[in-house]
């Protein structure tokens, strides 16, 4: 009990990264099933979040992405505009080897269990087959195929808002959104980043590319064999003489004291959740004059998607909501200028004052 007592407890109940309002922790033996459940705020209403599912070292681990998630989730909605506070799920293992429907179904009751405080969706490791087999069991399930009352990937949504914050970082930094002819790194081409890519090579964009699956660069590289270069590792990919946008599109953690101060490029704006590695990266970026747009803005559409799920589904509708991290992102600038801070904080602090005035209206 001492190494979680100092670990986790101390995460949840005295460091500035807590505040949680729940964490369940479940166990379905007959399955295999090892889950978190971390619900960060419900102070918007339900929280919102997708289930990862991912071979965490230890369980201590799995504990805290859950509640770093979470909490990133309370600001991504809160920013997005939408009623829903902040949650996230992990599932425990190898999703190639240890997923199954009974797994999925015995997850499925364990969020059903909380009775609408928590509703779930698609994230690294989960898909929407996936999220239709919990649905059998959880009718607080988004991210749906169409075929069972859903509104199918929501990374096409999620690629989209990305590239309207890259465009709005392009018209602080350049006095102009367009991205043609920028030089723009993507690392991780997976669910959402080669969807990316199709908006950056539509515009005129050069894009260079990585990621860990050589399947996943492939895929790129023979749907796109001319404006697409494949670049060996991120840590090549950062080195980059000339680069203009830096995009993480993978797992987070990805600015770090490492890779802030040999990255080239003058902008940071991808999809990758938890993109700041501790407190204070941000400064580190901001030293270096280089804009960072910040990650749970920018990277909202998805849950925009799953959001209008629970209301009928239109896809045009929340392709207009998120045509409007646009907007939210070039006042977040303008925010962090006014105020003399970095972006991240200044998405915090608009963040936070929503979630304030919600709890005081109670």
């Amino acid at each position: 009990m001492t190494d979680v007592s100092d670990g986790v407890l101390h995460t949840l109940f005295r460091s500035d990264q807590g505040g949680h309002e729940q964490v369940v922790l479940c166990q379905d033996r007959a399955s295999g099933l090892k889950a978190v459940i971390a619900l960060h705020s419900t102070a918007l209403g339900p929280a919102l979040g997708g289930t990862r599912f991912y071979p965490y070292a230890t369980e201590e681990q799995a504990v805290a992405d859950a509640l770093n998630l979470a909490r990133g989730m309370s600001y991504k909605n809160a920013m997005a505009g939408l009623d829903h506070g902040g949650g996230k799920a992990v599932i425990i293992g190898d999703p190639e080897t240890v997923k199954s429907e009974e797994l999925l179904l015995a997850y499925g009751r364990f969020v059903a269990s909380l009775g609408g405080r928590y509703v779930t969706a698609c994230d690294v490791g989960t898909y929407v087959a996936d999220m239709d087999v919990v649905a059998r069991e959880c009718r607080w399930t988004t991210g749906r195929s169409p075929e069972n009352g859903g509104a199918g990937d929501s990374s096409v949504l999620t690629s989209f808002g990305v590239y309207q914050g890259m465009r709005a970082a392009a018209q602080h930094l350049w006095g102009d959104p367009s991205l043609r002819d920028r030089r723009i790194g993507v690392a991780g081409v997976g669910k959402v980043g080669h969807h990316l890519v199709e908006h950056l090579l539509k515009e005129g964009a050069e894009v260079l590319v990585t990621d860990v699956r050589e399947d996943a660069v492939r895929r790129v590289l023979d749907r796109h064999p001319q404006g697409v270069t494949a670049v060996a590792d991120t840590e090549a990919l950062i080195r980059t003489e000339g680069l203009d946008v830096y995009a993480p599109c993978a797992l987070g953690g990805a600015l770090n004291d490492a890779s802030v101060p040999v990255l080239t490029a003058k902008v940071v704006c991808g999809a990758a959740n938890n993109q700041l590695a501790h407190p204070g990266v941000e400064k580190d970026l901001a030293d270096r004059r280089i804009l960072y747009a910040p990650d749970y803005v920018v990277n909202a559409g998805g849950v925009i998607q799953v959001a209008d799920e629970l209301h009928g589904f239109d896809f045009d509708r929340c392709r207009a909501k998120a045509a409007k991290i646009f907007d939210t992102t070039l006042a977040i600038f303008a925010r962090a200028k006014s105020d003399g801070i970095p972006p991240a904080a200044a998405a915090d602090r608009i963040a936070e004052q929503r979630m304030a005035e919600a709890r005081a209206a109670r």
